[in-house]
């Protein structure tokens, strides 16, 4: 047998055996420890019979051990004004993770070896959560790889199957390295808030070995079955939501929150960015296709809502292929597009800008909340009608907000002597409150200072100041809780056109986040309690035709 492989010219499995000892193994800087390990399998595996089936697995076996970049690693670029341009190349803003980024480049250099910390990067859709991390590589001058965890829920993925089954192989982290072919990548690990779950197991639990820096020294891959340093490893995770992810999983990483854009932002990205991407992508030159910065601007506020540019690429890209069809087909057209050349290939499909309304009608005030599409300007409707003192609440809202709306409704009747009110009057009329866009679904802490601030105006047919919004949770008690989305939300009351805002003591750190230029023209309120709100929103002017609620006091 083995004669006939050698005149067709097969190599025999001993030959093959003595290849990988003496043609691969020399040129591995490998340590004792794994040295022994292969030699140990590698005599195993001449022991065995080639045509038993365990011989293709104890082959595989040997040559992941060999494939795999034990002690491989890139070097890493040390100039920070070099990484802080390639940055800022392929990043506008964002200068948190920038810092945060230059940080850890600068302890590398000072010190030559750091336990990579587990980024995660966390912020609603189109902001550049995944391109961030190839900018970091580039940065680094590390070799880049992405595993996309969206949907994973069988947790032999994360840690490979036992080299017994049929079919067996490594875990996809193992199997990255192995295809980038060096042990100190930056490795991004895409949508970390989607891992699935089920009888198979649980990947997010597997992950805590990966994403621990002081576990993942000694990973164990069931399929390697030997320990593999991963400390090096650059992990930056990616999230749209943290709600969804394991509190354990959690605490392992450190977040770094990625904002939505405000207009201004979103304005220099289309045209640093966006523009000349979708000009390259549809063939056309800088002098074939231009966009006025009011046609910008008019496409940001009318054409998308959002936190990120996602939105923002595809209408510029449509912009784009209008013009290469009219320059494809000799026509004349306009070269930069305004407003009206806008309207016209985009169509009416406008969404209407948000604007603060007025404060003539009593029990109306604007709320600011947020989703991950961003911040917007959400107004509480309240009305009273005759009856015996129901609460009434619509617009599909979740069980906190519905909390919300109880404990402003107790709170009044609690404190009703501050705002001069007869206590009788609350069981003498019902309360309707209302949320618009009821087919939106909608749920958080956010409304309560508004909800309350609604009521009381109502009940005493008191204006609330003009151009002024507000956001905060309340307590039985009265105390103002601070909120999130703070960002965004202001963004939104700029874009609405509102001058004041009432926050929480607490938020004012946030506010001290936000660019100054971006809330120039704006005021802002901090409170401790609720007393403080209702002085600051109610006026001592009456709305028009106030509800006599005299009247029904004396039946």
């Amino acid at each position: 047998m083995r004669a006939i492989q050698e005149e067709l010219g097969a190599e025999s499995p001993d030959k093959e055996i003595e290849n990988l000892r003496l043609k691969r193994v020399p040129k591995k800087s490998w340590k004792k420890e794994v040295r022994e390990h292969f030699n140990k399998e590698l005599d195993r595996l001449g022991r065995i019979n080639p045509a038993s089936p365990d011989y293709s697995v104890g082959l595989n076996y040997v040559q992941l051990l060999l494939d795999l970049p034990w002690d491989t690693f890139t070097d890493d670029n040390f100039d920070l004004i070099r990484a802080a341009k390639v940055l800022d190349e392929d990043h506008f803003g964002l200068d948190k993770v920038k810092v945060r980024i230059l940080e850890y480049l600068a302890v590398l250099k000072l010190k030559g070896d750091l336990k990579s910390p587990i980024i995660c990067l966390h912020g609603p859709p189109g902001v550049g959560k995944t391109s961030l991390g190839k900018s970091i590589a580039r940065a680094l001058g590390r070799k880049y790889v992405r595993m996309s965890l969206g949907g994973l829920h069988d947790e032999s993925e994360i840690r490979g199957h036992r080299k017994t089954y049929i079919g067996a192989m490594p875990g996809r982290v193992i199997q990255n390295i192995k295809k980038v072919g060096s042990s100190n990548p930056v490795f991004v690990l895409d949508e970390i808030d989607k891992l699935g779950r089920d009888f198979r197991g649980d990947p997010s639990s597997a992950l805590l070995e990966v994403l621990d820096p002081e576990q993942n020294a000694t990973f164990y891959d069931n399929y390697l079955e030997y320990d593999y340093d991963l400390s090096k490893v650059l992990f930056v995770a990616t999230a749209n939501s943290l709600d969804t992810i394991q509190p354990a999983l959690l605490d392992r990483m450190e977040i770094i929150d990625l904002h939505g854009y405000s207009v201004e932002e979103k304005l220099q990205i289309a045209k640093t960015y966006l523009i000349p991407k979708q000009r390259k992508a549809h063939g056309l030159k800088s002098t074939q296709f231009k966009i006025s910065d009011a046609g910008l601007q008019l496409i940001i506020e009318q054409y998308t809502r959002e936190s990120g540019v996602r939105g923002l690429e595809k209408k510029i890209a449509s912009l784009a292929r209008a013009s290469a069809k009219q320059e494809a087909s000799g026509e004349s057209y306009k070269k930069t597009l305004s407003q009206g050349e806008i309207e016209t290939i985009l169509g009416p499909e406008k969404l209407e800008p948000e604007l603060y309304e007025n404060n003539q009608t009593a029990g109306v005030v604007a709320g600011l909340a947020w989703s991950p599409m961003g911040g917007s300007v959400l107004f509480v409707e309240s009305t009273l009608t005759p009856g015996k003192g129901e609460l009434k609440v619509t617009g599909q809202l979740g069980e906190v907000m519905k909390e919300s709306t109880s404990l402003a409704h107790t709170f009044l009747k609690a404190h009703a002597q501050y705002l001069e009110l007869d206590t009788a009057i609350f069981d003498q009329w019902n309360v309707h409150i209302h949320f618009p866009a009821g087919s939106i679904p909608k749920d958080g802490p956010s409304a309560g200072v508004t909800i309350l601030t609604a009521l009381a105006s109502l009940f005493t047919q008191r204006k609330v100041k003009n151009k002024l919004a507000m956001t905060g949770e309340i307590t039985l008690r009265g105390k103002v809780l601070p909120v999130g989305g703070i960002k965004e939300k202001i963004l939104a009351a700029k874009r609405a056109g509102i001058k004041e805002v009432i926050l929480c003591k607490q938020n004012e750190k946030d506010i001290l986040d936000i660019k100054p230029d971006y809330v120039e023209g704006m005021s802002f309120h901090f409170v401790n309690n609720m007393f403080e709100v209702l002085d600051l929103a109610l006026t001592d002017e009456k709305v028009k035709n106030p509800i006599d609620l005299s009247s029904r006091k004396s039946k």
